[in-house]
């Protein structure tokens, strides 16, 4: 039976497949301190770290763009490299909008491209992990998504929530516009 968080480990062999036929390294090597600039005050005279393009976060952004781009994952591995690099995990987020034109993203309508649209951090971390005060290590509290924000996609529950929430505001609307004696014929 698939389930969502078996799909991930899928999603990481597929990408890391495609690296290897391709003869890429599946760790992205540090880069060298650029020269400092006096001017810029944004330089930064520390290297960039390593990438291990084995993550899930790491795979899921190379998909991305290879999809958005149509061209082969291979095209799109310096790109997914900048993006986790710079940004990590919340980067896709921000990349899922920019490929949608910059609007927002609502992942109750929208499946999340990280999760799946499950809600929760598809690596199960610990509270050790995320440093979850103590207290929280023995209650039930989930590890939200840091993509959707723990946003549940179903969008047909939401649409038909919305559809209700509407019809009563119409509804509301019509009945003050009709006792205020505005509508025609009344």
């Amino acid at each position: 039976m698939l389930t969502v968080f078996s799909q991930f480990p899928q999603r990481i062999s597929d990408v890391t497949t495609q690296l290897i036929a391709q003869g890429l390294p599946l760790t992205a090597p540090a880069t060298p301190a650029p020269p400092l600039d006096p001017d810029d005050p944004w330089a930064s005279s520390r290297p960039a770290p390593p990438v291990n393009r084995t993550t899930l976060a790491w795979c899921t952004a190379a998909q991305m763009l290879s999809a958005h781009h149509r061209t082969p994952l291979s095209t799109q591995v310096h790109s997914a490299d900048a993006l986790i690099r710079e940004l990590g995990v919340r980067g896709l987020a921000q990349l899922h909008t920019d490929l949608h034109g910059g609007a927002p993203i609502d992942y109750r309508f929208t499946r999340c491209p990280y999760c799946s649209g499950c809600g929760e951090d598809p690596l199960l971390p610990d509270c050790v992990d995320l440093g979850c005060p103590p207290q929280y290590e023995f209650i039930d509290h989930d590890h939200i998504c840091q993509v959707c924000q723990g946003e549940s996609f179903q969008p047909d529950w939401f649409a038909e929530e919305r559809i209700v929430r509407l019809d009563a505001a119409l509804a509301e609307a019509i009945s003050t516009r009709g006792s205020a004696g505005c509508l025609p014929g009344g």
